[in-house]
Protein backbone atom coordinates (compact mmCIF):
# COMPACT_ATOMS: atom_id res chain seq x y z
CA UNK A 1 0.00 0.00 0.00
CA UNK A 2 1.16 3.49 -0.79
CA UNK A 3 1.31 6.32 1.74
CA UNK A 4 -1.70 7.95 0.10
CA UNK A 5 -3.78 4.85 0.89
CA UNK A 6 -2.77 5.05 4.54
CA UNK A 7 -3.60 8.76 4.64
CA UNK A 8 -7.07 8.05 3.25
CA UNK A 9 -7.77 5.31 5.78
CA UNK A 10 -6.43 7.27 8.75
CA UNK A 11 -8.21 10.42 7.56
CA UNK A 12 -11.53 8.61 7.32
CA UNK A 13 -11.06 7.29 10.86
CA UNK A 14 -10.24 10.74 12.25
CA UNK A 15 -13.16 12.29 10.40
CA UNK A 16 -15.57 9.58 11.58
CA UNK A 17 -14.57 9.97 15.24
CA UNK A 18 -14.57 13.77 15.07
CA UNK A 19 -18.06 13.90 13.57
CA UNK A 20 -19.34 11.47 16.21
CA UNK A 21 -17.92 13.62 19.00
CA UNK A 22 -19.52 16.76 17.54
CA UNK A 23 -22.81 14.90 17.11
CA UNK A 24 -22.85 13.81 20.77
CA UNK A 25 -21.27 16.87 22.39
CA UNK A 26 -22.53 19.55 20.01
CA UNK A 27 -20.62 22.67 19.15
CA UNK A 28 -18.62 24.39 21.87
CA UNK A 29 -20.31 27.31 23.57
CA UNK A 30 -17.79 29.70 22.00
CA UNK A 31 -19.19 28.92 18.53
CA UNK A 32 -22.90 29.02 19.39
CA UNK A 33 -24.88 32.20 18.86
CA UNK A 34 -27.53 31.32 21.45
CA UNK A 35 -27.35 32.32 25.10
CA UNK A 36 -24.35 30.74 26.78
CA UNK A 37 -24.74 28.71 29.95
CA UNK A 38 -22.95 30.31 32.86
CA UNK A 39 -22.32 28.61 36.17
CA UNK A 40 -20.87 29.66 39.49
CA UNK A 41 -17.07 29.49 39.55
CA UNK A 42 -15.81 26.25 41.09
CA UNK A 43 -19.16 24.46 40.91
CA UNK A 44 -19.76 21.02 39.44
CA UNK A 45 -21.80 22.58 36.61
CA UNK A 46 -18.93 24.86 35.56
CA UNK A 47 -16.60 21.85 35.56
CA UNK A 48 -19.03 19.94 33.34
CA UNK A 49 -19.46 22.86 30.93
CA UNK A 50 -15.69 23.24 30.65
CA UNK A 51 -15.16 19.58 29.77
CA UNK A 52 -18.05 19.50 27.31
CA UNK A 53 -16.46 22.46 25.52
CA UNK A 54 -13.07 20.71 25.50
CA UNK A 55 -14.67 17.53 24.17
CA UNK A 56 -16.32 19.49 21.37
CA UNK A 57 -13.06 21.22 20.42
CA UNK A 58 -11.36 17.81 20.26
CA UNK A 59 -14.10 16.68 17.86
CA UNK A 60 -13.57 19.72 15.66
CA UNK A 61 -9.82 19.15 15.67
CA UNK A 62 -10.17 15.49 14.72
CA UNK A 63 -12.60 16.40 11.94
CA UNK A 64 -10.21 18.94 10.43
CA UNK A 65 -7.26 16.57 10.82
CA UNK A 66 -9.23 13.82 9.08
CA UNK A 67 -10.40 16.08 6.27
CA UNK A 68 -6.84 17.30 5.75
CA UNK A 69 -5.46 13.77 5.66
CA UNK A 70 -8.10 12.73 3.14
CA UNK A 71 -7.33 15.75 0.98
CA UNK A 72 -3.58 15.07 1.04
CA UNK A 73 -4.18 11.39 0.33
CA UNK A 74 -6.35 12.21 -2.68
CA UNK A 75 -3.85 14.73 -4.04
CA UNK A 76 -0.91 12.29 -3.74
Amino acid sequence: MAISDYLLVIGLGFLWHGVQIIWVGGLPRQLRSAAKGVAKKGSAKSFMLFWLDQYSWIGIGLSFLGAGSILIGVIK
